[in-house]
């Protein structure tokens, strides 16, 4: 098949590279415009425009999926089928009805839980044991089309965020090449999703990534790892913003004020909700991440320190 490929972020060119080496043909690339990024606002392309790039490919970059121009340039390369993954816009129906085999969406959750998003993140944050990636048609609603295939991936205890998407983009991309064969071939049928089920999972702001140490550990525990690495758990001491990584549970210690920090010669502990954790790296404000314990020392913390 003819495919224009969409997606932006880095989960989004390993699928495109995935097709690359299948036998469909990709002969453009739909992405999000450069943008300015981190401390210095450089302009940067997408992960899935340098991929375009290094494969001369097509590149379109709408400012609006809306614009009559791109409805144009779409049309012109005559697609069979576009593949999508985390391109960030809405697409309207005069550009979902462009391909002859629809907008096949891969999507990182089993749907219709957690569409939106933020489904990885939600996933971990919920205590969700077996997560995995959908294949489906795209529509005007919200991950709403119906499905063409999955795959299931175990969330293992100490999966962050990062770590769960980087097993989902590969195998998802897999995923994504299947689906397309066997849509060739005339061997799927999409099915609706069902509707029970349905969850939601909004983008995850920065406000949403702060501790509340009143929790139970293992919220904050799942809280943390489902922030990691974006945008990042953090708290604050003395009015000074700190950035956590994954924490541990210490279920069997006495419990301590929830926020109330202890340090010990090789860890240092928080107190909960319920059961005291032990943090892991912590960066401070305009600092590396560093092991707990090395960010105490150099602070030399107060007895009565407390995380807010």
């Amino acid at each position: 098949m003819r495919l224009v490929f969409a997606g932006t972020p880095d989960v989004a060119a390993i699928s495109l590279r995935a097709l690359m080496g299948s036998r469909h043909e990709v002969v453009g690339v739909v992405t999000r415009p450069d943008a300015e990024r981190g401390r210095g606002r450089d302009v940067a392309r997408s992960a899935v425009a340098d991929v375009a790039e290094e494969f001369n490919l097509r590149l379109l970059q709408p400012e609006s999926a809306k614009s009559p121009e791109f409805l144009a340039e779409l049309s012109a390369l005559a697609p069979d089928c576009c593949p999508v993954v985390a391109y960030g816009n809405l697409l309207p129906a005069s550009v979902l009805s462009v391909p002859a085999y629809g907008w096949v969406n891969l999507h990182f959750s089993l749907l219709p839980s957690w569409r939106g998003a933020a489904p990885v993140q939600s996933a971990i944050w919920h205590g969700d044991e077996i997560t995995g990636a959908t294949t489906f048609l795209l529509d005007e609603g919200m991950d709403t089309g119906s499905i063409l295939g999955t795959m299931t991936e175990r969330i293992s205890r100490g999966d962050t965020a990062g770590d769960l998407l980087h097993r989902l983009s590969h195998a998802g991309a897999g995923l994504l090449v299947s689906t397309l064969d066997a849509l060739e071939l005339g061997e799927l049928s999409a099915v609706p999703q069902s509707a029970e089920g349905v969850s939601y999972a909004p983008k995850i702001s920065v406000d949403d990534a702060r501790v509340s140490w009143s929790n139970p550990a293992i919220g904050i525990d799942r809280m943390i790892r489902a922030c990691t690495p974006v945008p990042g758990a953090w708290t604050t001491l003395a009015g000074e913003r700190v950035k956590l990584g994954p924490v541990d549970v210490l279920a069997e210690l006495d419990r301590m004020p929830a926020g109330a920090i202890e340090v010990h010669k090789a860890e240092v502990r928080v107190g909960t909700g319920t059961s005291v954790i032990r943090l892991g790296s912590v960066q401070a404000t305009g600092k590396r991440a560093m092991p707990a314990a090395d960010w105490a020392r150099g602070l030399r913390l107060d007895i009565d320190a407390v995380f807010t």
